[in-house]
């Protein structure tokens, strides 16, 4: 059924409010669908994972069984964010949230909570710090803000009439027939928002300089090549609201005078690109991709395109030259792809979250997203919070907010209550920031001054027992990997700091190491060709300046604080060992010696260093670790 004007679509959306029952908390809802409950399975990867379909597929079998299929609906919507504790389930309308639910649970669930009308109390969640348990209004979502994520773990994103129910594209409508393309690309700047994918650029700006540019023809480009290690923040937005990104294409599409879009995707995406390519049937068979949509004489169609996991192919150049067919290499710039881009034409490329953001702007209203975050940083952002933190999982929260308020409020605090030691931001390219910058507000700009960057948005918690060298080397370990090769910079540069890293970690770097190290990092981030390269010396400056003390240990002293570095490592038996020969039965290579009830040595030439010894001493403080 295609959808010839604003009217259709009004009236579908109408229809549809039906279908979201006891989640839509409105007078449109009858009171008979309103009584029907919900039950959403985290559908999320890391639920998913988890087992939720074999949960979701078993409570509807369990249901059917007792007769209650017409009482309870199960819903599979995308990620709820809280991946620590899944699977997970909500419930409608009794807002009750059940944590790490697995097969066996379901009838105990139906049993009790659908039946007798009881609440499972160990299903509920239990604050790591002060066991308290939580039905409703989880510590993890307080502070949150969701607008990239408004939809995500909410709505069925298989089901285009659920989009219709939340207002999807309704900004489209008021794009086509009560906006201009130049007042759409003012509102954009108005927003204030900027790309979500690393560099920041303003939006708008990155839109007008697109249409602006003389061309018979431009081309709208969704950047989905996620590939920074941990982040998942696009691929939740793609396989949980697909239809969101393509309303944003298509306003894009009109605002610069676009008629074709692509959406790069990593083909190790399986799921997103399923969700993606259902969507944009749908789209097509509501009349919203094709020719003159809603009635209008705007035409724009999607088309998919699949990326091989390159890291590189993240960079906006690499992509555009994947597209064509060529190898993903970056290219100097200018000109910028807003006046050359793919196939010689103007091509503006937005990545995933940013465009998720702004079918929300167009309906609320500029003034709306620019009143949230900071003075240059507008809007919500989205982070992937892992490492070693209680509770990891997705988080979006204002402009802003506090990297302590996201590690200790959000994310519950540090694992087995160790001392925090720094937070990696940015992706493998981004700055680790120690502890006196906990409470600096997380934007561009603030993050940029502490040796940071905001990346896409991957935020790795480390404790007291990491050690920083060892982080950076494994971060250069990736961006070596990553390297496309082109330039020298990048290709040998990140290839001769990885070695002088190893070196260090292995106890035999020099101080003159540590400021050849340096010297080269400033080089390669001053003549690298694209952006990857220009930050991937970040790791290994920042660890420089905020833990030098680390590097001069293992330099100097030949030791490794954190007791990381295999090679600087040393076990020794005190003065405490009792004699037990304990450790000498469970030493692999036999080099503990010692008689029964007298202190044992540890031959260390032929340690391991496996530290199978210190496992099984039973006395405290009689095998040490230097």
């Amino acid at each position: 059924m295609k959808l010839k004007n604003t009217d259709a679509l009004n009236a579908l959306r109408a229809q549809s409010l039906e279908l979201m029952g006891s989640r839509q908390a409105t007078n449109s809802v009858s009171t008979e669908k309103a009584l029907v409950r919900h039950v959403m399975v985290c559908g999320g990867p890391g639920c998913h994972s988890s087992g939720s379909p074999r949960i979701a597929e078993v409570l509807e079998e369990e249901l059917n069984q007792r007769g209650l299929s017409e009482q309870v609906k199960v819903f599979q919507p995308g990620c709820f964010g809280f991946c620590e504790k899944g699977p997970m389930i909500e419930i409608h309308p009794d807002n009750i949230t059940y944590c790490e639910v697995s097969a066996e649970d379901v009838a105990t669930i139906v049993e009790e909570h659908f039946i007798k009308g009881n609440t499972i109390e160990h299903l509920l969640y239990m604050d790591p710090n002060t066991k308290e348990r939580f039905a409703t209004n989880l510590p993890f979502y307080d502070g949150q803000l969701r607008i990239a994520l408004r939809n995500v773990g909410y709505i069925a994103p298989e089901n285009i009439l659920e989009y219709f129910a939340v207002d999807g594209y309704q900004a489209l409508a008021k794009v086509l027939f009560d906006m201009t393309p130049l007042d759409v690309i003012d509102a954009l700047k108005v927003s204030g928002l900027r790309g979500r994918g690393g560099a920041g650029f303003p939006t708008g700006s990155k839109w007008e300089f697109t249409r602006k540019s003389e061309a018979d023809q431009r081309y709208i480009i969704c950047n989905a090549d996620e590939g920074d290690p941990g982040a998942f923040m696009d691929r939740s937005v793609l396989e949980g609201d697909p239809h969101s990104v393509l309303e944003a294409m298509l306003i894009a599409g009109s605002a610069i005078g676009a008629s074709e879009g692509f959406i790069y995707v990593r083909a190790e995406y399986p799921a997103a690109i399923h969700r993606l390519k259902i969507a944009i049937a749908q789209a097509r068979e509501y009349g919203l991709l094709g020719k003159n949509i809603l009635g209008s004489d705007f035409s724009f169609d999607i088309e998919l395109k699949y990326g091989a996991g390159a890291f590189v192919c993240g960079e906006e150049t690499a992509l555009i030259h994947s597209i064509e067919g060529s190898r993903g290499e970056p290219t100097v710039k200018p000109p910028f792809p807003a006046q050359k881009g793919l196939w010689g034409k103007p091509t503006c490329v937005n990545n995933v979250e940013t465009l998720a953001n702004i079918p929300a702007i167009i309906l609320k209203g500029a003034d709306w997203f620019s009143g949230i975050g900071t003075e240059k940083s507008k809007g919500t952002k989205v982070f992937a919070l892992a490492g070693k933190v209680n509770s990891v999982g997705l988080v979006e929260v204002p402009m802003g907010t506090t990297l302590r308020q996201i590690i200790f409020n959000m994310g519950g605090g540090i694992k087995g209550h160790k001392t925090f030691k720094a937070a990696q931001t940015g992706g493998p390219s981004g700055g680790c920031i120690p502890t006196k910058f906990l409470d600096t507000p997380i934007d561009y700009e603030s993050l940029a001054s502490i040796g940071s960057m905001m990346g896409s948005g991957g935020l790795i918690v480390l404790d007291e027992d990491d050690c920083m060298v060892n982080i950076a080397r494994f971060f250069l370990e990736f961006t070596m990997d990553e390297s496309c090769g082109r330039c020298t910079a990048c290709r040998v540069g990140t290839k001769r700091l990885y070695e002088i890293l190893t070196k260090i970690t292995e106890g035999k770097g020099t101080l003159e190491d540590l400021d050849n190290m340096e010297k080269l990092c400033n080089i390669i981030k001053d003549t690298a060709l694209c952006g990857l390269g220009q930050s991937a010396p970040n790791p290994i400056l920042s660890t420089l300046k905020y833990f030098r003390e680390e590097y001069l240990a293992h330099v100097v002293d030949k030791t490794c604080p954190a007791g990381v570095c295999k090679n600087l490592l040393k076990y020794e038996i005190t003065d405490k060992c009792v004699g037990c020969t304990l450790c000498v039965k469970k030493c692999p290579m036999n080099c503990i010696t010692g008689a029964s009830k007298k202190r044992h040595t540890i031959d260390q030439e032929r340690c391991l260093k496996c530290g199978a010894c210190m496992e099984q001493c039973r006395v405290v403080g009689a095998i040490i670790r230097r």
